[in-house]
């Protein structure tokens, strides 16, 4: 029979048990060991039954065993020692409170998703996982974060497998009360809600769950809520399910109720108001247009409103395709807001211009949630280097009339949160080299100079490491892999096979990611035969592990696992390769320290960051992967290899593959297998290999950590918009405003007239001269004030366009002509050799501007503007 209704009966603790729910209930848990292991002597058989949750270990403890723990002097003392651990990390100063006083006294950060733990399955792939680590580094760091997300009551979905290895999808049911949140609730302990307009008449309330992930409060919004009708209530219901309509309200939710629900939980707490706003990609982007609203009802216009909001944003994207953004048709969006609708008193066509493609090659019915988010953002950023130029160049259409490059959308390469990726074993021979304190330090803060201390690790016990994890993973892989057979309908007598699945001594190859088609799942299938023969090869052999999930709507990507499956499932290799289904947290903190040599072969450069490999380097895995993401900037051949690719615009996606897995493969063949395999003949070790983990560590470990990713958004992202969020009070931003309209109005006769030199150039110059530049520019009603007027100079290519381009002011002389027109001079040294060239452009000018590119304004001679020397040629 089936249940009418569902609760869950906790146990009462004893008295001095009572500690055991405040760390249950603080995910910080997930990342400290003490605290886990504490848990897990509780009950050991119960803690692995739980899967690794104190939540569910405390909801099936029995009385006796709790009683007994009551009456055990050894397990209080512990338990003393770890919760009074805990009080000083949440309360004590750490690298944020020593920082400069100036910074903003709160931030709110925003995500779709955010990846904890495995006990809150609220992630799909490295966007939430990113999530996750950057919450738990500013915790780490005591940044004032306040995250900001939606508890989807079916997460995302489980894989399994069917006996012919198609992918399949189940969506188990989430209780929250069997979750490690709780009811955010009133003072008079009614269950808090915030509500949101829909057409019709119709509301959508939700609930605020509120995760505590060590220091930093997350606020999950759900919308299974009685006062709701049954679509209203299904709309939390999964991660990136349902149609668009669907979708739209799910980013509705949180990024206008997310804004409400900060509000509530800074009313109820006392927490300080946010100064900053993080949107982490465009599914956020609506929290803008509520705070327009929230600044409407103090009197602002829409004008000066969305001055104060942009100065105060920050928008990460992490996608670098346009396909990746989520688009709505304009009547979609119409429908929901405005009257009848939400923020009534916003003006809808205000709102639609926000997120309309107005641009070269856009589609202007079509409301694009990352242009939304760059409108209502003083400050942007990819997610590693490359991204940044990629993002600069996918979204150049909105700064029209700027070279790519000068796009202001910066870059802060992502990291991973060491403490909960880093494998126990690693870390203890880390502490006992220089300290557990220090230790942890290097590895949650990232602001230790010790790294090169991995240099004094003998050889031999950095190599005894690398193969007990490995032998962890074997252990780990066949139990997984039986439940997976299991699944698919095998019996217990035809799997026996199992027992010899991988070999702890073998070279071990992982691959795990989310399965779209530019990730090639199966690059390393593309010649069966020669993969065949490294994994069987007798002297030098490879076992590969591979796991990921395709989109449950993607069949091609479901395609490419069947794929990858039915060749694990041959007998002549499936000792050597293997496909782990349902990939996650749990899987991935075995799967990442267990691996020698990390594998990564995206389309280059579609990979924004691609965080795994760093996680894998943290346990002293070796990376191999395409020149892509975090690795194009920290790629060096002391500590990995780079894959060939074969990018080039004439070559097709077919020859590309080809080209890029036969370089795969005699990479494998030629430089990772002998330098694993080859021993020295003195020290009977890997001795090349093991100074590569070296290299690894000393070189990478201070880079790919998410505190130095989130020291970087403090200092380069967060600070600065906190000071301009400070300086655009609702005077300032009103002046702002009517400087930029007045700017606009003016700017279709803003001019460069004519540019000249103070003596003439024939066409060639010496190293080490200057030029006097003189330049009459028409203003119409601005003032030299207004603008900024540069001289651009750099080397030139054969079409005469500038790179390495450098700008210097010019400074005006006098006042205007009897035309209104303005003479500009200065000195531009000619200190590069080769080609040369410059230009003259005016820019707006304005203390509160982020950059000149901010309106996208910019005037450039014309043809006939240019006196006798418009370039000079320099040998």
């Amino acid at each position: 029979m089936k249940a009418i209704r569902r609760f869950s009966v906790r146990p009462v603790l004893p008295e001095p048990l009572r500690p055991l729910s405040e760390l249950a209930r603080n995910l910080r848990w997930s990342w400290h060991t003490e605290t886990r292991e504490l848990f897990r002597a509780v009950d050991p058989e119960g803690w692995a039954a739980a899967g690794g949750d104190p939540v569910r270990l405390l909801g099936s403890a029995s009385a006796s065993r709790l009683a007994e723990l009551a009456r055990d002097d050894d397990f209080l003392r512990r338990l003393g020692t770890v919760a009074e651990g805990l009080d000083d990390y949440l309360v004590g100063p750490r690298w944020y409170q020593a920082a400069d006083p100036d910074l903003p006294a709160a931030v709110a950060y925003f995500s779709p998703e955010f990846g904890i733990t495995a006990a809150l399955p609220q992630y799909s792939g490295g966007l939430g996982i990113l999530a996750g680590d950057h919450l738990k580094a500013a915790s780490d760091l005591g940044v004032p974060l306040i995250g900001v997300g939606l508890l989807y009551r079916h997460g995302y979905f489980r894989q399994s497998l069917s006996r012919d290895g198609w992918q399949q999808e189940q969506y188990p049911v989430l209780d929250p009360n069997e979750l490690p949140l709780s009811l955010l609730r009133e003072a008079d302990a009614k269950p808090a809600q915030i509500a949101l307009d829909l057409p019709g008449g119709r509301s959508l309330r939700a609930y605020v769950w509120l995760v505590r992930v060590g220091r930093v409060p997350l606020l999950l919004l759900d919308s299974d809520v009685e006062e709701n009708d049954p679509r209203a209530r299904d709309v939390t219901d999964r991660l990136y399910g349902g149609g668009s309509e669907h979708r739209l309200l799910q980013e509705m939710l949180l990024g206008i109720g997310g804004v409400r629900a900060v509000r509530t939980y800074c009313r109820l707490t006392g927490h300080p108001a946010p100064e900053v706003f993080h949107t982490n990609e465009g599914h956020a982007g609506f929290l803008g247009l509520e705070r327009i609203r929230e600044l409407g009802d103090e009197g602002l216009d829409f004008d000066a409103a969305l001055e104060a909001v942009r100065a105060g944003t920050v928008f990460t994207t992490h996608t670098p395709v346009p396909a990746g953004i989520d688009r709505f048709d304009r009547e979609l969006v119409a429908r929901h807001f405005g009257e009848g609708g939400e923020l009534p008193g916003v003006e809808v066509g205000r709102i639609l211009q926000l997120g309309m493609e107005t641009y070269p090659g856009g589609e202007p019915n079509l409301f694009n949630m990352a242009v939304m988010g760059l409108r209502l953002a003083q400050r942007a950023n990819g997610v590693s280097t490359l991204h940044g130029k990629v993002s600069r160049e996918m979204f150049a259409g909105l700064w029209p009339g700027f070279d790519p490059e000068e796009v202001p959308i910066t870059s802060v390469t992502n990291g991973v949160h060491a403490p909960t990726w880093v494998a126990p074993e690693v870390f203890r021979l880390g502490a006992r080299q220089i300290g557990s304190d220090r230790a942890e330090d290097a590895l949650a803060a990232g602001i230790s100079a010790r790294w090169d201390a991995v240099a004094d690790i003998p050889a031999g016990e950095i190599w005894e490491l690398r193969r007990t994890l490995r032998g962890q993973l074997v252990e780990e892989v066949r139990e997984r892999l039986y439940t997976s057979w299991r699944q698919r309908g095998a019996g217990a007598a035809e799997l026996t096979w199992i027992d010899g699945v991988l070999d702890p001594d073998v070279l071990t190859v992982g691959f795990a990611r989310r399965v779209p088609s530019y990730k090639r799942l199966t690059l390393m299938l593309r010649d069966r035969d020669r993969l065949m023969r490294l994994l069987l090869d007798p002297e030098r052999p490879l076992q590969i592990v591979v796991a990921g999930k395709a989109h449950p709507a993607d069949d091609s990507g479901k395609r490419l696992v069947q794929e990858l499956v039915k060749f694990s499932d041959d007998p002549r290799v499936r000792h050597r390769v293997v496909f782990l289904p349902d990939y996650g947290m749990g899987m991935a903190q075995k799967l990442y320290p267990g691996c020698d040599v990390w594998l990564n072969n995206p389309l280059r450069p579609l990979e924004a960051c691609g965080t795994s490999g760093m996680k894998a380097a943290l346990n002293g895995a070796l990376n191999l992967s395409v020149l892509d993401g975090w690795w194009d900037e920290w790629y060096e051949p002391d500590f990995g290899w780079a894959i060939p690719t074969a990018d080039g615009a004439a070559t097709s996606e077919e020859r590309r593959d080809d080209l890029e897995a036969i370089a795969l493969y005699r990479l494998l063949e030629e430089r990772v297998a002998p330098r694993f395999y080859d021993c020295g003949q003195h020290s009977g070790l890997p001795d090349r290999w093991i100074e590569m983990v070296r290299g690894t560590l000393v070189s990478l470990g201070p880079k790919v950590l998410a505190g130095r990713m989130v020291r970087e958004y403090v200092e380069r992202l967060y600070a600065p918009a906190a000071r301009a969020h400070r300086a655009l009070g609702p005077v300032a931003a009103g002046e702002l405003a009517d400087w930029k309209e007045r700017v606009r109005a003016a700017w279709p006769r803003v001019a460069v007239d004519h540019v000249e030199t103070g003596k003439g150039v024939s066409g060639s110059a010496e190293l080490g001269s200057t030029l006097s530049l003189r330049v009459r520019v028409a203003l119409d009603r601005l003032s030299p004030d207004d603008v900024e007027v540069q001289a651009v100079a750099g080397r030139v290519d054969a079409e005469d366009r500038i790179t390495d381009a450098v700008a210097v002011p010019l400074k005006p002389a006098g006042g205007s002509d009897t035309e209104g027109r303005w003479l500009y001079e200065g000195p531009l040294a000619l200190n590069r050799t080769g080609p040369f060239g410059y230009t003259v452009r005016i820019l707006p000018a304005h203390r509160l501007l982020a950059s000149g590119a901010e309106l996208g304004l910019v005037a450039v001679p014309s043809e006939g503007a240019a006196g006798e020397a418009a370039g000079v040629l320099m040998r």
